[in-house]
């Protein structure tokens, strides 16, 4: 007869959300595209939503990490992506700042592994730049963020 070996356990997947918004739906699919690609390569299951555009993603996120928690399922990290274009007016400012803002909150108030890949540019040729397949990115680095703070936030923990 065999014996068990104990100690080793088996980790779950990490479990990820990744929140988009969808007002530049062409730098949004290139975005998402880069996170999911480093999601998958490091064996991570995630979850996907949609939103309008940058100022409601805080809110979907929030909303996202409270649903779970009631079915003791978490989420380990998110991934938030969007774009804000600068444009004539004030808007441009209140959308960046403020959806920052709404991201650093939820971080630190929710000890929240969170990588925060929303662009904030001058223009969409900058966007698309930011966007593209290659080391540029920011889905992917957004969503290498969130996999190192979860990481740290394991360690510290001592899991």
């Amino acid at each position: 007869m065999a014996k068990k070996i104990s100690g080793a356990k088996k980790r779950a997947p990490l479990r990820v959300l990744i929140v988009e918004a969808r007002f530049y739906e062409h730098i949004a699919d290139a975005l998402l595209a880069g996170a999911t690609r480093v999601l998958d390569e490091a064996g991570a299951q995630y979850d996907r939503l949609s939103v309008p555009g940058a100022l409601e993603v805080p809110a979907a996120i929030a909303m996202a990490i409270d649903a779970p928690k009631a079915k003791r399922a978490p989420y380990d990290g998110v991934v938030a992506l969007g774009c804000v274009i600068q444009g004539e007016t004030y808007h441009f400012e209140l959308v960046s700042n403020e959806s920052a803002r709404g991201l650093m909150d939820l971080s630190l108030g929710r000890q929240l592994a969170l990588g925060n890949g929303i662009l904030t540019v001058d223009n969409e040729t900058q966007a698309l730049a930011r966007s593209t397949a290659d080391g540029r990115n920011k889905g992917a680095a957004a969503a290498r963020a969130a996999l190192a703070m979860v990481a740290l936030k394991r360690s510290l923990a001592g899991k």
